[in-house]
């Protein structure tokens, strides 16, 4: 992580992660590949898109007047900053490694669908919130 600088190696051309010194790189270190390759800038990049997949499901939870739409939208949002805070601490080592993927970019086709699932069920209560 810390071998990227600010503005990364570039695209394939990260040392530890070409090198396989770290482990499961596609997986639960994908974004350590990232600060090396992207460097502190598009690891902040993409902690600032995670920042606002959040912020959106607490807006939503906030618009709806429905109960079941407000739980549906907090649990997601709580969901997705939990998942994208435990990963990074696990991966920059403030937490030990518990394998838990990074949503929407680790490898792994059951993490997707239900990352996919809760996205969809977050538009579907943004889209008949009603509001009076």
């Amino acid at each position: 992580m810390g071998s990227g600088g600010l503005m990364g190696k570039g695209w394939l051309c990260g040392t530890q992660n070409q090198l396989n010194f770290v482990p499961e790189r596609h997986t639960d270190f994908i974004f350590s590949v990232i600060g090396e390759e992207w460097g502190l800038l598009g690891a902040l990049a993409v902690v600032f898109l995670y920042y606002m997949i959040v912020r959106r499901a607490f807006i939503i939870s906030t618009q709806t007047s429905d109960l079941y739409g407000k739980c549906i939208a907090i649990g997601i949002g709580v969901l997705f900053a939990f998942q994208v805070i435990i990963n990074i601490s696990m991966t920059i080592g403030l937490m030990p490694v518990v394998g838990i993927p990074l949503p929407l970019i680790s490898y792994g086709g059951s993490s997707l669908i239900a990352t996919l699932v809760a996205i969809g069920l977050l538009v579907n209560v943004c889209m008949r919130r009603s509001t009076f």
